[in-house]
């Protein structure tokens, strides 16, 4: 399973509403008394009843998810300028190992600290095989954040929450952070040049989409019902092959999901949040740095002026990397 296939990116995607009042996530650190858990319970057996009644256009967010594999001090030792989050499908060993040798080996760019984590969720079937060589590549690697959720694409929302979740627990030091997909090459030094000139509070950029209109044709992937999404075209939304933010968000984006109903379509239900706390997306400083396709010729210096383009496999982007290598050395 891929995170996401080349042309799902450039759909508009999907919006959420309030759902469970009281819900109240643990990250926030508020005591609670166990009358509320118990209470909290009896909610999410309700709200799962209600998806499986309107279909898969909603997911179980809010809810404790809880982390089975946690690098808890990591962040707040090594105290990082930026961070990558890069949610991967659990059994896609390979991308993690092509990204450790390539983009994600970047620890110090233009003199700033910068990690990398890959979030995974549970396999569906219960693999104790692949938990157990997931479990000895988070030993060698140290860079595996596995929460409870089962992994899928329609869990995408649940994924992106969860590592909202992690940052606001995790990384009190860390300016930036940001969300990648797995098969996306990135250049992380232009990335890291552009934040050094950036907004340090409300700021989340990309590639933002403006005035998407709802798709409600039955046959396509990415329908909405009106009666899930009643308007007609979502708000602004950065594209979730990659966006960075400020690390003041991730708290109030969780705040705002207490109130905002997740829909599986996790970039747009990122936006949603943002409209409902009033955080206006902002545009990256030329539209050429966030780029969705690879384009069919490029320039001699391309792959040093991007911040993302997806290269069309995990395999492709050790190539891609290698053009990159050798433009910087060329002095692009």
């Amino acid at each position: 399973m891929h995170e996401k296939t080349p042309w799902t990116r450039a759909r508009p995607r999907l919006l959420v509403p309030p759902f469970m009042l009281g819900i109240v996530i643990y990250i926030f650190k508020v005591p609670l008394p166990l009358n509320f858990w118990r209470a909290t319970s009896v909610l999410n057996q309700s709200y799962n009843n209600m998806t499986t009644e309107i279909g898969s256009y909603f997911v179980a967010y809010p809810h404790q998810y809880t982390f089975r594999l946690d690098e808890p001090i990591r962040c707040q030792q090594e105290s990082p300028f930026l961070v990558l989050m890069i949610p991967v499908a659990i059994h896609n060993r390979e991308a993690r190992d092509i990204i450790r040798n390539t983009w994600g080996k970047e620890t110090t760019v233009l003199g700033k600290v910068v990690s990398h984590f890959f979030l995974l969720g549970v396999s569906r079937e219960g693999d104790k095989l692949l938990d157990e060589e997931v479990l000895q590549e988070s030993r060698r690697h140290k860079d595996i954040l596995q929460s409870s959720f089962v992994d899928s694409y329609n869990n995408l929302t649940i994924k992106t929450m969860v590592m909202f979740e992690w940052l606001s627990s995790h990384c009190p030091n860390t300016s930036y952070a940001m969300k990648v997909d797995s098969d996306i090459f990135l250049n992380v030094q232009k990335l890291v040049d552009m934040l050094l000139k950036a907004p340090q509070h409300r700021y989340l950029t990309g590639h933002v989409v403006r005035y998407a209109a709802v798709i409600r044709d039955q046959t396509s992937k990415w329908f909405l019902p009106v009666s899930a999404f009643p308007e007609p075209t979502y708000p602004p939304y950065a594209q979730g092959l990659g966006y960075v933010f400020s690390l003041d968000l991730p708290q109030k984006i969780l705040e705002a999901s207490l109130h905002v109903k997740a829909i599986y379509i996790e970039d747009v239900y990122v936006g949603l949040c943002l409209r409902h706390i009033g955080i206006a997306l902002t545009d990256p400083p030329h539209s050429g740095l966030f780029m969705e396709m690879m384009p069919l010729l490029t320039s001699s210096c391309y792959w040093t002026s991007v911040i993302t383009t997806i290269p069309g496999s995990s395999q492709q982007l050790l190539d891609v990397w290698g053009m990159y290598e050798t433009q910087t050395q060329s002095g692009c």
